[in-house]
């Protein structure tokens, strides 16, 4: 199965494994499972680190690529496909990190693990 993360996903996955639901952790270590994580949430961490808003990003941006290696996730990049269609939804939504990862979930046929019940706005799958 192949599955997108959601970008507190990727942090909880890297800095306190704990927080993820007993479904997700398994999700993410069966090692038949391909992990995708998006550009997106780079974007999303490097600026909400920047803004002083996440506390545990420090660990993640200092060796990101390392940190995906160690998941043996994959890095989804943005497309223009995605772009459209995130700033398409009909959704009232705001979040452009939230938005673009339920385009690319959506584009890419892949579920979403996250616990935001945001996404129940978007046409996708979850698993949590």
């Amino acid at each position: 199965m192949t599955l997108l993360l959601d970008t507190h996903v990727l942090l909880w996955a890297v800095a306190e494994p704990g927080a993820l639901s007993s479904r997700a952790r398994l999700l993410l270590t069966d090692g038949a499972n391909t992990l995708l994580v998006s550009s997106a949430s780079a974007w999303e961490v490097a600026a909400k680190h920047r803004l002083g808003r996440l506390r545990m990003a420090e660990v993640l941006l200092a060796s990101f690529s390392e940190h995906l290696r160690a998941l043996r996730a994959v890095e989804l990049p943005m497309s223009v496909r995605h772009a459209l269609t995130a700033g398409a939804f009909p959704s009232p939504h705001r979040d452009p990190f939230d938005r673009m990862l339920a385009a690319q979930a959506l584009h890419e046929g892949v579920p979403l693990v996250s616990r935001d019940e945001a996404f129940a706005a978007f046409p996708i799958e979850t698993v949590w």
